[in-house]
């Protein structure tokens, strides 16, 4: 369904697959956007295509049930996403109700795709909650400091558009690992969708570089492997 007016072009698995293929991606998480709404279908098929090593992250009404939440645990998503920048989610009004009943049900942690300079409104929510991540870095600089208040609270976060974001990533990286190692998780963010600039490879060598021999296979790998429970097994790339 179109957002704003805006429909992206489609991306199936295969054309995901061939995008990546040169980067040894053996996993990750895939996400449902704004333009799928709550319809499921899309979602399912693409982890049913990729197989083991991905899961998902979806957008739930308020008054999706505990069955249907199993049925969805069950086909490997592992979060409910709140679109606070973007709509086409549940409003931000149901995030805590939300975010509790899909971790009592299932372990789910809750996402938030929001401008951290929004975030001071919702922390007192934040801490509240069993398990947060926050996409893209936070977006803007001048929310990084709400942000790090943020891990600070045990949330983790997406290093992921670059082409997206108005802070410097490397700066934001570092940041964030010097409040907590974990807490950093490494993804391409394809197909990019209405980023100012596409996710390019060299985003992965700025990632790698920002994080450091101490943290680079945690930060490319096993902070989100941990975060999202990618299967046991699967070498170390990300989606």
């Amino acid at each position: 369904m179109p957002n704003d007016g805006y429909l992206p072009d489609p991306f199936p698995v295969p054309a995901y697959r061939h995008r990546v293929a040169a980067l040894d991606v053996r996993g990750g998480a895939v996400v449902s956007g704004s333009f799928q709404g709550f319809d499921q279908t899309y979602l399912l098929d693409a982890l049913a295509q990729l197989g083991p090593g991905f899961v998902g992250v979806t957008q739930l009404p308020e008054t999706v049930t505990d069955a249907e939440i199993t049925r969805l645990d069950d086909a490997g998503v592992r979060a409910v996403r709140f679109n606070v920048r973007r709509g086409g989610s549940a409003a931000v009004e149901a995030l805590e109700p939300l975010a509790r009943q899909v971790h009592d049900v299932a372990g789910w942690h809750a996402e938030l795709y929001i401008d951290a300079r929004d975030l001071p409104d919702l922390l007192p929510v934040l801490r509240r909650l069993p398990a947060v991540s926050i996409d893209h870095l936070g977006l803007h600089a001048d929310g990084l400091p709400h942000l790090l208040v943020a891990v600070e609270h045990g949330a983790r976060v997406k290093a992921t558009g670059f082409g997206r974001v108005d802070l410097d990533p490397a700066q934001a990286i570092a940041a964030i690992l010097s409040v907590d190692p974990t807490a950093v998780m490494a993804g391409t963010d394809l197909p990019s969708t209405r980023a100012r600039r596409p996710f390019a490879d060299a985003d992965l060598d700025l990632l790698a570089e920002a994080a450091g021999p101490e943290h680079r296979d945690a930060v490319l790998w096993s902070n989100a492997a941990a975060f999202y429970r990618l299967e046991p097994g699967v070498r170390p790339g990300s989606a």
